[in-house]
């Protein structure tokens, strides 16, 4: 696959639909040439398309990953993991399955705030949590907001496995909360699992924390 190609999942990725001249405009790319590379990438199964009218005028046509699209990006030992999930749960029963989750959440959380422990402000901890996701293959980002901060996850690396134990979604929201601490709120606003494109979490001082 060519090198745009690959931008063009990317983009698509991180950024969500698009329609092919916001793609060219972006890449910098020809629209002709943004155009040969989604049909090739369409005749692969990578991305599909939806027309939507937008007023008068031609419906406008925007471009969107396939769930093989979404599978071009790394997602972590997925099979294998999700057959020792279900071992473990028929083995040993779903209480042990909570156990394990929650010694994982216990080691996620020390090293976190390891990572944390330098950050004099809200702002420099999300910008570290920010990062240290982006290690673990979360493709993450965040940006201030008018309350606080909104922290993005374009891509799960454990998404299969937490297909198959919804515990690793739970914890991942207690383990940044804990993390970041009491002078703030975070609730997750979107949800991979619920259908969106992405996971994302809204931060926000509490009133102690201002």
């Amino acid at each position: 696959m060519s090198g745009t190609s690959d931008e063009i999942l990317f983009f698509l990725k991180t950024h969500g639909r698009a329609t092919a001249r916001a793609l060219a405009d972006r890449l910098g790319i020809s629209p002709q040439g943004i155009r040969q590379q989604l049909e090739r990438l369409l005749g692969e199964g990578l991305v599909t398309f939806a027309d939507e009218a937008m007023g008068k005028g031609r419906p406008k046509r925007f471009w969107a990953l396939t769930d093989r699209g979404h599978g071009r990006f790394p997602d972590t030992h997925a099979q294998l993991t999700a057959e020792l999930i279900d071992a473990v749960r028929d083995e040993l029963g779903e209480d042990a399955l909570d156990r394990l989750i929650a010694r994982r959440e216990r080691g996620t959380l020390r090293a976190y705030r390891g990572r944390l422990a330098g950050c004099r402000s809200l702002r420099a901890k999300v910008a570290a949590l920010a990062e240290i996701r982006t290690e673990e293959g979360y493709m993450a980002d965040w940006q201030e907001t008018e309350n606080g901060f909104l922290l993005v996850e374009n891509h799960c690396p454990i998404c299969v496995a937490a297909r198959a134990c919804q515990g690793f979604c739970r914890a991942e929201l207690a383990v940044f909360r804990a993390a970041l601490g009491g002078d703030c709120t975070v609730e997750r606003t979107e949800h991979l699992l619920a259908g969106a494109r992405r996971c994302a979490y809204r931060i926000e001082r509490t009133r102690t924390g201002e």
